[in-house]
């Protein structure tokens, strides 16, 4: 099943009851909102499907995993309500991964910035490549990482995620993503396959109920994300509005 235009691609294929989820957008692999609503419905439909228990969510390419928000997008907003909506497809998207009934395995082959660092940290599994390097970069243009917060905390620890924030322009190495627990297992981009192709065909022969049970525990004390979530992406979407943000933007445009 594929669905494809100009806001990017996303296919989903099945190895038995491994779902491969493959979003893709030209510009290295950016979320404009149609594409994270369709990413969500995937994620929410797969859940509800009894002859799943896995997924893997990988992007296409070589190069970037994921570098977040559409920045041709941002710079349309033109009013507040049109902000929040906006950011309240990172919010849709990281509560349909979390209450989603299956493991979610991440598929990292390179670097990810602001709302793709969120995704990773929605996973409950995640391999990378040494040339997997993080930025939270949304200071620097303005805004902050509010919406993926909840999700970056829990799993490299508020230090981390402050000390990631506030060096907005700075990449994190992958190496360091590991130590900090955003990244289970690194390895080389020759093996990365075969070493998710290896642990996702142990992980689908576990008995899917205990599995699922498995899920709700790794989730724990998430239950306000529901409302949190639509709370930061409030803020953010006023701060979009910001001639300081404006100005960033196109600055990263050139």
């Amino acid at each position: 099943m594929s669905s494809e235009n100009l806001n990017g691609s996303l296919e989903t294929s099945f190895q038995n009851t491994i779902a491969i989820v493959q979003f893709g957008h030209p510009a290295s692999n950016s979320f404009p909102r149609e594409l994270l609503n369709r990413l969500t419905t995937e994620i929410n439909s797969l859940s509800r499907n009894e002859e799943v228990s896995v997924i893997i969510l990988k992007s296409q390419g070589e190069k970037a995993f994921c570098s977040g928000a559409s920045f041709d997008e941002l710079l349309k907003v033109e009013n507040e309500e049109q902000g929040i909506e906006f950011f309240s497809g990172f919010a849709h998207l990281l509560n349909a991964m979390r209450n989603c009934d299956k493991i979610i395995v991440g598929r990292v082959q390179g670097k990810a910035v602001g709302g793709g660092v969120g995704i990773i940290s929605a996973c409950d599994y995640v391999f990378a490549t040494p040339q997997s390097d993080i930025k939270l970069s949304e200071l620097a243009i303005g805004i902050g990482p509010f919406v993926i917060e909840p999700a970056v905390s829990r799993k490299i620890g508020k230090t981390a995620m402050t000390q990631m924030t506030l060096d907005a322009q700075e990449w994190k190495s992958a190496e360091w993503a590991f130590q900090k627990g955003l990244y289970s297992v690194l390895t080389s981009a020759e093996k990365l396959d075969e070493e998710v192709e290896r642990f996702t065909q142990k992980l689908s022969s576990y008995n899917p109920e205990a599995l699922y049970e498995m899920k709700k525990v790794i989730w724990e004390g998430t239950e306000q994300w529901e409302s949190l979530l639509f709370e930061r992406a409030a803020i953010t979407g006023k701060l979009v509005l910001s001639d300081f943000t404006k100005k960033a933007l196109l600055q990263f445009k050139k």
